[in-house]
């Protein structure tokens, strides 16, 4: 089955907007095992999209169409749709009182120009859309059969994965089962974990079995994709290969699924109702965002320091150290984070300091990281060096925080060595 992603959008096509919408897609039809054949951009234009629905038809079986779904004048996808299908656009009643009742519940009237998307091409299937305004819909233009799904991310990932992709399933012939298994990891480089799973994948199990990688420093994402007759069928090849990776990955998987470093962590304050504060170098507070819970979820953290200056740090917290006693080194991050947790009154404390190489940036530049925790029976730390440049080591420092904390909370050894450092 041939399948093309056809993104619309003047945003997309100049790059104002970077196209994450396309390798979400993308991947998660691979990660289903249907295959990809074209990815075509077109911008707002009345003359290019209809040839570019054109072109598509006459090439492909499938073409996913993301965008141009909503009110303004610009979105012209069911217009154009309908237009290359020979049909005329006719009025969703259902669709437009789901819309009205929509602004309803929000206390706000319906603007005149959303019923547009109301309007779909005549016959076309009706491809709901349980959190936003713009539905989908699905029709054959020329050989091909066109899914049309709005531009929003998580309006799309929702009909891509409720929707779209069993209907993939059901018309290319697959009758199996698909199941994805995902593992989060911190600190293993994406070579080694290849050749440390490279016997998962093998010519034995590679019909049902399917192994991959993506890399999105500082963590990595493993996938394993199981394909079989039913769930039992699954849970017997899965279960396996689960335990294999849990085996070898060790204490370097942070997350499995859908949930997070950050998640497993503010769950586990939870769980033990502590609370925690935090003292930051050169990470614009990027640790505490991290762990800022769900509204109406318990929030854990009370208090965020946040200072590119190590002296600020210190009189923050007031720390009444001569001068010279403030330097770059172990024994001032426990001592912030000591007094930083008895400032605010607080279960835990961290502090992660930060000394970046200023006289250079690129891929040989680096920095020194010391982490302090702060806790009700001691104070622990962890010192690591990451080279790669500025912001590579921004981000290197905050993963490595969160992770060195949730180490400790789960009474794992905090001073493992990552790939990324250097020692």
């Amino acid at each position: 089955m041939l399948i093309e992603i056809l993104c619309t959008g003047d945003e997309i096509l100049t790059g104002k907007t970077v196209n994450t919408n396309y390798s979400h897609m993308a991947s998660r039809l691979n990660e289903v095992s249907l295959k990809m054949h074209w990815g075509t951009i077109v911008g707002d234009s009345r003359e290019d999209l209809r040839e570019a629905f054109e072109q598509a038809s006459k090439r492909a079986d499938i073409v996913i169409v993301n965008g141009g779904l909503g009110p303004t004048v610009d979105d012209l996808s069911q217009e154009i749709a309908a237009e290359a299908a020979g049909v005329k656009l006719k009025l969703n009643q259902a669709w437009l009182d789901r819309m009205l009742t929509f602004y309803e519940r929000r206390g706000r009237t319906m603007p005149p120009n959303n019923k547009k998307q109301a309007l779909l091409p005549e016959g076309a299937e009706f491809i709901d859309n349980p959190i936003g305004t713009a539905c989908g819909f699905a029709i054959d233009i020329g050989n091909a059969r066109f899914f049309f799904t709005p531009g929003v991310p998580r309006e799309m990932k929702r009909m891509l994965d409720e929707q779209i992709i069993p209907r993939l399933l059901e018309m290319s012939g697959v009758k199996k089962l698909t199941t994805l298994k995902r593992f989060h990891s911190f600190g293993i480089g994406e070579s080694r974990a290849d050749q440390m799973l490279n016997d998962i994948e093998t010519d034995i199990n590679k019909e049902f079995v399917k192994l991959g990688f993506q890399a999105h420093y500082p963590q990595l994402e493993t996938k394993v994709v199981i394909q079989a007759k039913d769930k039992s069928e699954t849970e017997g090849i899965l279960q396996p290969i689960i335990e294999t990776v849990r085996e070898r990955f060790g204490n370097f998987i942070i997350a499995e699924d859908n949930a997070t470093l950050e998640g497993s962590i503010l769950a586990e304050l939870t769980r033990t109702n502590s609370t925690l504060a935090t003292a930051e170098m050169y990470t614009s507070g990027a640790i505490s965002a991290r762990l800022n819970p769900p509204v109406g979820d318990p929030d854990p953290v009370l208090r965020s320091l946040v200072s590119r200056d190590l002296k600020e740090l210190s009189r923050a917290v007031n720390l009444t150290l001569q001068e010279e006693a403030i330097s770059f080194n172990t024994e001032s991050a426990e001592k912030i984070s000591t007094a930083l947790r008895t400032e605010a009154a607080s279960t835990y404390a961290l502090a992660t300091l930060l000394n970046i190489d200023r006289d250079k940036d690129g891929i040989e530049a680096g920095g020194d990281i010391i982490i302090g925790i702060s806790t009700l029976d001691g104070s622990y730390c962890r010192k690591a060096r990451i080279l790669g440049g500025h912001e590579w080591v921004r981000l290197g420092a905050i993963e490595l925080t969160l992770d060195v904390f949730r180490r400790h909370l789960m009474k794992l050894p905090i001073d493992e060595r990552i790939d990324f450092e250097k020692r």
